[in-house]
């Protein structure tokens, strides 16, 4: 079982003809069937979810709302708790046992799985573990429970999660203007279906994949603090260091806008036009590789980025063309970010006008030497975390591969 286990998951080792959707043809692979949830081999079953199941229901909102949740007692699950696979407790909601008795029914056991069945967040699921067990959801959660000796919990997650099984949900959803999921359709969802012993083998090499990918975030979570406090350690004015307004260091213009109709996901160049992310790609850049931008307007106006690659800049981005070490004059104009967000005027669509954007006061180092080396430290973090995520990517890649592979039978653990 483990060299099955690090045969799957070592390195993405899956075959790219084997992450490709399975398809109907005549040539049936040995020991496969067709059924209609796609190919899936003759040992295994399609199941309605409500056969394996004690329990598919939800909870209500407390009376009085918000103004019963309490700092502690018991936990009170909202969708926005319930991830994909797992349990977003940041903000989860309290209430006290009093409440909980008015609608006791809907008392959260250890492995009961959530589902949300309401709004944006449709389709997302988790199963439940010791920090939320007697607590209770509202009804925008669903609790299914399974019966134990039929359906593996964790299993019945990543069903819920896979291809397969948002695909249903999705189906429930087309040609209608309110998203939401009843008690009847979740009953409905077919799940193919291994023995017991196999599904509980698919779950736990998923769960290892989880493990490492969670892991993998509280690294980058925690290089990310790192290098935050190396920020306001090492840009910190000193004595020496001089006052400078933006427009001694470096010069601010704007790009060109295009017609947000010619861009696409194909061409070679990212297109930045304000925001965090491209507005889409084109054929054609405007602007070298190695650039301080500036957004000018919209909700994200004042976020300073550094992009690494030849581009095209738009009419609501910045170009910083600095007269000192760029990359230290990014990571100061960075470390700033929240003050000079602050410069933005307008209420309906924001914007940071360019006058006040070279007005901008700065503290930096007398010496070229001191730029380069405060410069160095930071940009070798950020290249540490950039490589992290590329990392996290991979990996997130790579399970969902495994569980195309997994939960379809094409790739069998025993």
């Amino acid at each position: 079982m483990k060299e099955q286990r690090e045969a799957v998951m070592s390195n993405g080792r899956l075959k790219r003809e084997n992450c490709q959707p399975p398809t109907v043809n005549t040539q049936l692979k040995k020991g496969y069937k067709h059924t209609e949830v796609g190919v899936i081999p003759s040992d295994w079953e399609v199941v309605c979810l409500g056969e394996m199941t004690i329990k598919v229901g939800s909870g209500i909102t407390p009376t009085g709302g918000e103004r019963v949740y309490k700092k502690g007692g018991r936990p009170f699950l909202r969708s926005q708790n319930v991830g994909w696979g797992c349990l977003l407790m940041e903000d989860i909601a309290f209430i006290d046992d009093s409440t909980h008795n008015t609608f006791k029914d809907t008392e959260i056991l250890e492995n009961d799985v959530f589902l949300n069945i309401t709004g944006a967040s449709i389709g997302r699921s988790a199963v439940a573990d010791s920090r939320v067990e007697g607590g209770n959801v509202n009804q925008h959660v669903c609790i299914i429970r399974t019966a134990k000796d039929k359906l593996y919990p964790y299993f019945l997650n990543y069903s819920l999660l896979s291809r397969v099984g948002q695909k249903q949900i999705d189906s429930f959803q087309a040609g209608g203007n309110r998203q939401g999921l009843n008690f009847g359709q979740i009953r409905s969802f077919k799940i193919p279906l291994p023995t017991k012993a196999e599904q509980n083998a698919i779950a736990t090499v998923l769960s290892d994949a989880d493990a490492l990918i969670s892991g993998l975030k509280k690294l980058i979570a925690k290089k990310r603090n790192i290098k935050q406090g190396a920020m306001q350690e090492l840009l910190m004015p000193r004595e020496d260091w001089e006052a400078k307004r933006l427009a001694e260091i470096a010069d601010v213009d704007k790009g060109e806008q295009l017609n947000r109709e010619t861009l696409n996901e194909k061409d070679t160049y990212p297109v930045y036009n304000g925001g965090i992310s491209p507005s889409g790609y084109t054929s054609k850049w405007n602007t070298e590789r190695d650039t301080i931008i500036i957004s000018e307007g919209g909700n994200s106006c004042g976020y300073v980025n550094f992009i690494k690659e030849r581009f095209w800049r738009g009419g609501h981005c910045y170009q910083v063309k600095t007269r000192i070490e760029k990359e230290f004059l990014f990571h100061l104009l960075k470390s700033h970010e929240k003050n000079i967000m602050g410069l933005r005027v307008g209420s309906g669509l924001p914007n940071i006008q360019r006058g006040r954007l070279l007005s901008f006061e700065l503290s930096v180092p007398k010496y070229e030497s001191e730029k380069t080396a405060i410069a160095q430290v930071l940009s070798d973090m950020d290249a540490e975390i950039e490589a992290l995520e590329k990392k996290l990517d991979k990996f997130r890649m790579i399970k969902q591969g495994m569980m195309q592979e997994l939960l379809s039978g094409r790739t069998r653990l025993i």
